[in-house]
Parts: C-alpha cells; sequence; structure tokens
C-alpha cells in the first residue's frame, strides 16, 4: 500500500511543477469540446474507433518513452508499483489524447456525414 501512496504523490508533484501546462491542456479541452457541440449534430460513434486508436497508439508511446524522460530503461522497471505506475501514466496520456482528438476526429467525420436535407 506504501508503494502505491508514494506513486500518487509523486504524480501530485509533477503535476505541481507543471500545473501552469496542465491548466491550459484543461482549457484547451473545454474550448475543442464546446466548439464540437456547438457546431451541431456529428457522428461521435463513427469517430470513435478512429479515436481509440490515437489513444492506444499515445499510451504506446508513452510506455516506450516515459522511462527516458525519467533517465531510467523498461528494463529497470522490476517491482510491480513501478509497472503500475508506468501503466497509469500512460493509460491517462491515452485518455488526454483521446479527449484532444474525438472531437476533432467527429468534426472531420462530419464534413463526410450526410446533411438531413440531402
Amino acid at each position: 500500500m506504501y508503494e502505491i501512496w508514494l506513486a500518487m504523490n509523486i504524480v501530485w508533484e509533477i503535476a505541481l511543477t507543471a500545473w501552469p501546462w496542465l491548466l491550459a491542456l484543461g482549457v484547451l479541452i473545454v474550448v475543442l469540446w464546446a466548439i464540437a457541440l456547438q457546431r451541431g449534430r456529428a457522428p461521435w460513434g463513427a469517430a470513435f474507433a478512429s479515436t481509440l486508436a490515437v489513444g492506444v497508439v499515445a499510451a504506446a508511446a508513452m510506455i516506450l518513452t516515459l522511462p527516458m524522460w525519467s533517465q531510467s530503461r523498461l528494463a529497470e522497471l522490476a517491482y510491480w508499483p513501478d509497472w503500475a505506475t508506468l501503466l497509469g501514466i500512460a493509460a491517462a496520456a491515452g485518455g488526454v489524447a483521446m479527449l484532444l482528438a474525438w472531437p476533432l476526429l467527429a468534426s472531420l467525420q462530419r464534413q463526410r456525414w450526410p446533411s438531413p436535407r440531402s
């Protein structure tokens, strides 16, 4: 249990040092979603498959690059909390990528979506 608490504290301390960037990211997500929702009907379901692919690619990229950013290697992750932390951060990055990509991909799909009047 201590390892999980320690990992949560590490993530919290990193977030405290990067809070302006996290705030800007949150504002960007809200703006993208507000624009997409105000523009009307969009094929949200049709865009979800490609959005999921974006999230998986972002999570996989994070799994491969995060250890290098922390001056470590995947081979040095020998303890289960290390792997849990890496996979949790990668899943969060994939989720953020999906939050950014879904309104954009739905807007792109909207251009190909038939209008109700035609």
